[in-house]
Formats: C-alpha cells, sequence, structure tokens
C-alpha cells in the first residue's frame, strides 16, 4: 500500500500578514521577484506560487528571508522568516538591518567589511533601494542608546614565584581579538580618517576605498572584539562610525549605491552604540545627499527631517544650517519652489547666527559660506533659476578651498549649466571642458556623471561652434 504524503498545514500567519499588507498574492509575488533583483537574483514568482505558501509549501533557499524583508518594508517592523510561519534560512538583506545590539551590529558591518575587503563585485552590484530606507531611520529616531558597550578586560596575569613581575613586550605585530583598545588606537582610527577623508575630497572616493575597507576589517574589527572600559568603547564606535560612513561615501563617489546604502546604515547602527546622536544626523544626511543624487527627492527630505527631529533644536547654528540646506536639496529635486525657499533661507539665517567661537563637531566644519553658497548654486539649477544658480556657484568657487577639488569641480558644472540656461553658450562650454579635465583626473564615478549630465544638456545645440570645439577638447583628454 503506497503510503500518502504528510498533509501540509496551512500557513495562517502568512495569510494574516497578507491581509494587514493589503497585497493581493500577485502583488507579493511580484515584490519578492523584485526585491530578488536587487540581490542579483533571478526569481520567477507568481501568484500560484504565493497560493502555495499560504497552503503550507515551504519556498527554497533565501526565499523565505526575501519574503520577510517584503513585509518588514511594507509593514515597517522587522519580520523573520519564523514571523511569516516559513524556516528560517539566512538573511539576503545583510548590511540594511538595524541591529538590536551592539554585538550583532559590529558583526554585521564586519561581514560587509570581510566581503567587501574581498573584492566581492556583486557587493558593488547591489541596488540601492529607497524603501530600505524607512526601517533603520525609524529605529535611529526612536531608539535609545545602549546601556553598555564596553568589554570586559581580560584578567591580569600574576607573575610566577620567584620571577619578577616586569610586563613583556607584544610580539605580534597585528591586533588580534580580545586584545585591550587603548587611547592610542582610537587616535590612530581617527588619524586615518582624516587620510582617507582628504584623500577623497582632492582625488576621488575610488583613489583609495579598498585600503579603507581593508584597513577597517584589519584594525577597526579586532579593536571592536578587543577589551575596552565604557568611555573608551563608546569613543571607539563613534570613530568606527566614521570611518564606515566614510568607506560609504567613497562606495556612492564610484556608483557602489546599494552598497553605499549598507555602509550608511551600519555607521548609524554604530553612531547609536555611541551614544553620539549628533553624528547619526549626519550620517542621515549623508544618506539625504545620496537620495537627491539618485532622484529620490521625498526620500531626501525625510531624512533631513528625521535628522532635525532626532538632533534638536540645540544643535550649533553650523549644524543647523547643514540639515536644512539638505533638507532644501531633497524639495529642489522635487521642483517644489516654495518648501526649497523656506528651506535654503533657515539655512541662511542659521549660518548668520554662527560665531567664531562656537562649538561646532569636528564633522559639520566643513559647512561655511562656500558650502551655503554651492547648496544654492545646486538648488536654483534644479528649480531652473539660472541666474541665481550661476551667482551662487560663481561665489562658491571663489570662496571654497583647493582641497576641496571634487566639490570645486561639481560647482562648476552648475556654474557651466547656469550659463547654458542663460544662453551663454560660449561660457558655458568653456567651464564644462575644464570640468571635463578634472574629472578625467579623478576616481569619481560622480565627477563623470556630473559632465555627462552637462553634456546631454548640449545636445540641443549640438551643431553649434562652441559645441563642437567643446567636443574637441574632451577628445583629447582620451
Amino acid at each position: 500500500m503506497t503510503e500518502r504524503p504528510p498533509q501540509r498545514t496551512p500557513n495562517r500567519q502568512l495569510a494574516a500578514l497578507i491581509a494587514e499588507a493589503g497585497f493581493s498574492n500577485a502583488g507579493l509575488a511580484r515584490r519578492v521577484d523584485q526585491l530578488g533583483l536587487e540581490h542579483g537574483l533571478d526569481l520567477r514568482y507568481d501568484k500560484t506560487s504565493v497560493t502555495r505558501w499560504l497552503r503550507g509549501q515551504q519556498p527554497r533557499g533565501t526565499t523565505p528571508a526575501l519574503i520577510a524583508e517584503v513585509f518588514t518594508r511594507r509593514l515597517g517592523r522587522r519580520l523573520t522568516a519564523q514571523d511569516l510561519g516559513l524556516d528560517a534560512c539566512a538573511p539576503v538583506y545583510a548590511g540594511l538591518e538595524f541591529a538590536a545590539t551592539p554585538e550583532e551590529a559590529v558583526d554585521i558591518v564586519s561581514g560587509l567589511w570581510r566581503k567587501d575587503s574581498g573584492s566581492h563585485a556583486e557587493l558593488r552590484k547591489i541596488a540601492f533601494t529607497p524603501a530600505g530606507l524607512v526601517v533603520p531611520s525609524r529605529d535611529w529616531l526612536i531608539g535609545r542608546a545602549d546601556e553598555r558597550v564596553g568589554r570586559g578586560e581580560a584578567p591580569a596575569r600574576v607573575p610566577a614565584q620567584g620571577r619578577t613581575g616586569v610586563p613583556r613586550q607584544r610580539q605580534q605585530t597585528e591586533r588580534g581579538p580580545g586584545q585591550k583598545v587603548t587611547s592610542g588606537d582610537i587616535a590612530a582610527l581617527r588619524s586615518v580618517g582624516e587620510l582617507f577623508r582628504a584623500l577623497d575630497h582632492a582625488y576621488g572616493g575610488g583613489h583609495a576605498r579598498q585600503a579603507l575597507v581593508r584597513y577597517l576589517e584589519h584594525e577597526a574589527e579586532p579593536m571592536l572584539r578587543g577589551t575596552y572600559s565604557e568611555s573608551a568603547g563608546r569613543r571607539l564606535f563613534a570613530a568606527a562610525a566614521d570611518l564606515t560612513r566614510l568607506a560609504g561615501w567613497t562606495s556612492y563617489d564610484i556608483a557602489a549605491h546599494g552598497l553605499a546604502q549598507r555602509y550608511f546604515v551600519q555607521a548609524l547602527r554604530l553612531s547609536q552604540a555611541a551614544g553620539d546622536r549628533a553624528y547619526g544626523s549626519y550620517v542621515l544626511v549623508t544618506m539625504s545627499r545620496q537620495a537627491v543624487y539618485l532622484g529620490h527627492g521625498r526620500e531626501a527630505v525625510q531624512l533631513a527631517r528625521v535628522a532635525q527631529q532626532g538632533i534638536g533644536s540645540s544643535a550649533p547654528p553650523v549644524v543647523q544650517a547643514l540639515l536644512h540646506s539638505v533638507e532644501a536639496r531633497g524639495h529642489g529635486v522635487l521642483g517644489d519652489v516654495r518648501a526649497c525657499t523656506a528651506s535654503l533661507v533657515r539655512a541662511e539665517r542659521a549660518l548668520d547666527g554662527a560665531r567664531p567661537g562656537d562649538e561646532v563637531p569636528y564633522w559639520a566644519r566643513f559647512f561655511d559660506e562656500a558650502q551655503l553658497a554651492d547648496e544654492f548654486g545646486h538648488c536654483h539649477r534644479d528649480l531652473q533659476q539660472f541666474r541665481a544658480s550661476a551667482q551662487n556657484a560663481e561665489r562658491s568657487l571663489q570662496l571654497r578651498a583647493p582641497g576641496f577639488a571634487r566639490s570645486r569641480l561639481f560647482c562648476r558644472v552648475v556654474l557651466a549649466t547656469a550659463r547654458l540656461g542663460l544662453g551663454e553658450l560660449d561660457q558655458a562650454c568653456a567651464l564644462g571642458a575644464e570640468a571635463a579635465q578634472q574629472a578625467s583626473e579623478m576616481r569619481s564615478a560622480r565627477a563623470v556623471e556630473y559632465v555627462r549630465d552637462f553634456e546631454r544638456r548640449l545636445e540641443p545645440y549640438r551643431d553649434a561652434t562652441p559645441v563642437r570645439g567643446y567636443r574637441d577638447r574632451v577628445a583629447a583628454l582620451g
């Protein structure tokens, strides 16, 4: 007699969540397929697949984690495969989750460093997902600083009888997990951050990005897994957050947008472990800038507002100006003249209120009159207010220090675009050619894209003599 296969139990947990989310079976299948594409997976689910899941069939591979992530994004709370009545599996969204504990945060971010350090090309192909911004920014806003981040120090060794207790010097040259983290170690992390930041400003994110990631893997991770007091732990997590944000920024600059997004989310979580609310707001500002660049104005505005709400009104005037200016950029992308203008006015007033003796965080010291004029220039360009854009771009270029070479390049392209909008074709092409020359000397996908955007705007004038001259000059660059 043939034995019957075991009868499956209908998945009521999944059915309840589908109803809560308002999905149809076809709609859920489509979202799972789309999320799979973000992770390089070619899935072919349909409404019949969902019907099978509801009847108790278990999806294969990492699909349960994908389904859980779809519901997490829709419902705004973290859900696991088990919450959906599905078998547990390894998550495929590694890097977008906002860890529950500092220990989990270290596990997630160190895994990201190791994969990236190993030159995994697929990491740099991961797509940016606006929906992946919702849960981390909300969890940061409503979350509290971790009560404890310190890790117990190893017990002191008792010298053997008859021997003097002279401490022996370390024999190894590389740090291993469990070693005590010193103030010098943390100072070294900070110094490395300044070095890589200067390289990024001058030569683009692609110049030393891989070296930065390897440094995080081989130096920062062993420190985070070492032993340290509460106060040292807070400073260590703060330094790690800064370097992780910088790894994201350099990834963003080479157009590895999904990878950059994951670095930013993890930098946000590390800043919470550090108890540094203000730096968390700066990470959100960075995320907002990426959203602006990718054309997601609504998300950019939301991130800037979460940053403002999270840091409160007690922030120094320079920080307030930074937050308002980034919100303005989001409104500019959306074409909202009134909201953009209002945010720019708030930014200008805040910066006017800054005084030389104000205590300004190191990460906000770049925001000065040159940067504010740059933000004005970009916003007016997006709103097609070309006269105002040109005036502000020129002012920014006059005030901006030479070390900020990439920012000067961006501003020069904004000025070229404004001149083109004003009908000044000769000047526009001359400025564009200067920017193209600078872009050829950098390893920055953003710099190249700024130039390409300008060239697309030149298309209606492609037969004009200045445009032909521009193309000849750019062609000569190879």
